[in-house]
C-alpha cells in the first residue's frame, strides 16, 4: 500500500516530533483504512476522548486529515479525524470556497495508540462517502505538543504559511473503491 513521509512546515517547527508517516493500510468494499505514525511523541497533546460524532475546528489540536480532489475537477473534500474520536467531512466547490458538510452515511472509526517514543493513529472511512472517481489525495496532520506548540505536516508545502487546501499538498492518488 501507499506510504508517504510528511514534512513539517518550516515556519512552524515541532518541539519533539521528529517525523510523521501517513499510509493507506487497506481498502475493501466497505472501508478505506489509513494510518499515521508520529515519531518522537513524548510531548504530544492528545485531545480528550469525546466519543464518535461530528465536530468542527478539530484542527485546533492534534488532528489527522485527508483531502480528496477528483482528477480534472475543482471541487474537493476534506476529512478531519481526531484522537478524541470526533470527526468531520466537508465539501468545497473550489479552493476554500462553497464549503458544506459532506454527507457520510456511516461514521468513521478513529483509534489512537501511544507508545513510549511514537504514536499510531488509525482511521477507517466508509467507501460510500468517498468519491467514485480517481482522486488527487493529500494526507496531512496538525500536531500539538506541550506549551501549545503546533506543527503542520503535509507531503509538500507550496506557500509561506501552512495551507493543506493548496494543490501542492495533493501529492498522492486514490483510485475508486473497485480499483483497490
Amino acid at each position: 500500500m501507499q506510504t508517504h513521509e510528511l514534512i513539517a512546515h518550516p515556519a512552524f517547527p515541532p518541539l519533539a516530533v521528529s517525523g510523521v508517516q501517513a499510509r493507506i493500510i487497506g481498502r475493501d468494499a466497505d472501508w478505506l483504512r489509513l494510518r499515521w505514525r508520529v515519531e518522537g511523541s513524548s510531548r504530544l497533546v492528545v485531545p480528550q476522548f469525546a466519543g464518535r460524532g461530528r465536530a468542527d475546528e478539530l484542527w485546533k489540536s492534534t488532528c489527522f486529515e485527508m483531502f480528496l480532489n477528483p482528477l480534472g475537477g475543482e471541487s474537493y473534500s476534506e476529512w478531519n479525524l481526531s484522537p478524541s474520536e470526533r470527526w468531520n467531512a466537508y465539501d468545497f466547490s473550489g479552493y476554500r470556497g462553497g464549503m458544506s458538510e459532506r454527507p457520510v452515511p456511516r461514521e468513521p472509526a478513529c483509534t489512537m495508540r501511544l507508545g513510549s517514543s511514537f504514536a499510531i493513529f488509525d482511521a477507517a472511512l466508509p467507501n460510500s462517502a468517498l468519491p467514485d472517481a480517481p482522486s488527487a489525495m493529500g494526507l496531512t496532520c496538525v500536531i500539538e505538543e506541550e506549551g501549545g506548540i503546533k506543527s503542520f505536516w503535509a507531503m509538500d508545502h507550496g506557500k509561506d504559511q501552512p495551507d493543506f487546501h493548496d494543490a501542492s499538498c495533493f501529492k498522492a492518488e486514490l483510485g475508486p473503491p473497485n480499483a483497490a
